[in-house]
């Protein structure tokens, strides 16, 4: 299970091959290119965790190629403001996001020229929102529901539709029009774009940037597979496009949200622009990612993977309450058409087998090498907490009776938990196991081996037989460990 060290994807590759490809389609128009990046502009985990060698942040280093050229245009919907909207993957609102993504673009040496409150309709939050950009320096526009959207082609590209948002004043020839999560307009603000542009006599174009479904891959290959079960809440479909088979007799793979958008978006180009640059959905991407895979087998192993932790992920949410039974029975779907089953996890059958012998809940790692690691629940540890220890001492070659911790060190935290700040469980999580660790360290040489391969954890599987709390569920995705826990809690409350 675990790949760790094996690589598939030829990053360098992607980068150089990517950026040129970008230049390319610049060039097509003349002008200005507005480009929709879909997915993570950078922390693209489930990038690099199925397409082993592609770096979290490739599309960022790959942007830094163009960075004289480009600037970044973000967009959010002021109805995900208003609500609050989070991202899951951080745990952040949508709102925190876009002024987290500006300072780390700007710190990296980015331009980022605006911010863009779609669907807006003077709702105070976002008000709110508008007033703290431009106290940082921001500029802010506005763009608004237009009825009918997207079917009422003559009301959109009118006055009264496109017309009638902002326009956005960019100065560079490639504008990234991004956003914090789906939903939030980044094509409906390329194509209000495209309408001023075109007013304004100058030839300009879009095109967008979807690392999947990868368009030259299977539809069933497992990466695809993968992209479908990352997709599950959002109903994504791979599926081949229809309009790329007829225009040039030619298999390729879109999903179908863009599939079924594609004649209105046709339309609207042909409206616009005079005609229309596409003849498929396939057309307007520029990914090039498909022709990085340089070990398919490694890429499809890594993909499979991803498929059955997506799917305890599914289970644990359904036990959660957060999604239905049919999104579960998606995932199933899914499992069956890659040929995996949840047996293929090693570390699942390793971490029951604990739990049955201690009659506690248990945990387990599967290292690079292959080894199986257990942690079992005791007076002092979770079983999470006991499993990152005995990790940690298997790297530092340290014999597995080493004791990294004093009780003595442990206990006052204990005390602390339960008698002053209310907590009914004593035993010590992750983040707590880790800073009583590193206390440890300035005074004992084999705690200090042990925190010196901290860094070995990245890549590792773990399995856990309940359900973590959300803390130990982040200090497992910091350290970059690819956890799945069965779908039950440790007690009833």
């Amino acid at each position: 299970m675990c790949n760790k060290g094996k690589i598939g994807f030829d990053n360098e590759k992607y980068l150089k091959t990517q950026s040129e490809h970008i230049r390319q389609r610049i060039a097509q128009f003349g002008d200005k290119l507005y480009l929709e990046f879909g997915g993570k502009l950078f922390d693209d985990f489930h990038a690099s965790r199925v397409l082993p060698g592609f770096k979290p942040d490739s599309k960022l280093q790959m942007l830094l190629q163009l960075k004289d050229e480009a600037e970044i245009v973000i967009v959010i919907n002021s109805a995900d403001i208003e609500k609050n909207k989070v991202r899951g993957d951080l745990g952040i609102t949508y709102d925190v996001d876009v002024i987290r993504l500006f300072n780390v673009f700007t710190k990296i040496g980015l331009y980022v020229s605006s911010v863009v409150l779609t669907r807006y309709e003077n709702q105070p939050t976002a008000d709110a929102f508008q007033s703290r950009l431009e106290a940082l320096g921001v500029k802010v526009y506005h763009h608004y529901n237009i009825k009918g959207y997207p079917s009422n082609l003559e009301y959109i590209i009118s006055d009264e539709g496109y017309g009638k948002n902002d326009y956005i004043e960019t100065s560079r020839r490639l504008v990234v029009v991004t956003a914090p999560g789906p939903g939030s307009g980044k094509m409906a603000t390329c194509l209000s774009q495209l309408y001023h542009e075109h007013k304004r006599g100058r030839n300009v174009g879009y095109a967008k940037f979807e690392t999947f479904p990868i368009w030259n891959l299977p539809l069933r290959h497992p990466v695809n597979i993968a992209y479908e079960a990352a997709t599950s809440d959002l109903n994504d479909v791979n599926m081949i496009d229809p309009f790329h088979l007829e225009a040039y007799n030619k298999t390729t793979v879109n999903y179908n949200r863009d599939v079924e958008i594609f004649p209105v978006l046709n339309a609207m180009f042909e409206n616009i622009l005079g005609e229309s640059p596409y003849k498929s959905p396939t057309d307007m991407g520029v990914n090039m990612a498909g022709n990085c895979i340089i070990d398919d087998e490694v890429v499809c192993k890594a993909a499979k993977d991803e498929i059955i932790r997506r799917y305890y992920v599914g289970l644990c949410d359904r036990r959660k309450g957060l999604i239905s039974d049919e999104e579960v029975y998606k995932l199933e779907l899914l499992l069956k058409q890659a040929g995996v089953t949840p047996d293929d996890r090693k570390v699942v059958a390793a971490a029951l087998e604990k739990e049955e012998a201690t009659g506690a809940p248990a945990a387990a790692m599967e290292l690079p090498d292959g080894t199986i690691l257990t942690g079992r629940t005791s007076a002092l540890l979770g079983a999470v907490s006991a499993l990152l220890l005995n990790a940690l001492k298997y790297f530092a070659k340290l014999d597995d009776s080493t004791l990294l911790m004093s009780p003595h060190v442990i206990e006052p935290i204990q005390n602390l938990k339960v008698e002053h700040l209310g907590n009914n469980n004593p035993r010590l999580h992750t983040d707590e196991t880790l800073l009583a660790l590193s206390i440890c360290a300035n005074t004992d040489d084999n705690a200090k081996k042990a925190m010196e391969q901290i860094s070995n954890l990245r890549g590792c599987e773990v399995h856990s037989t309940v359900i973590l709390s959300p803390v130990d569920e982040r200090i497992f995705k910091r350290l970059g460990i690819n956890l799945t826990c069965e779908p039950k809690y440790s007690n009833r409350d």
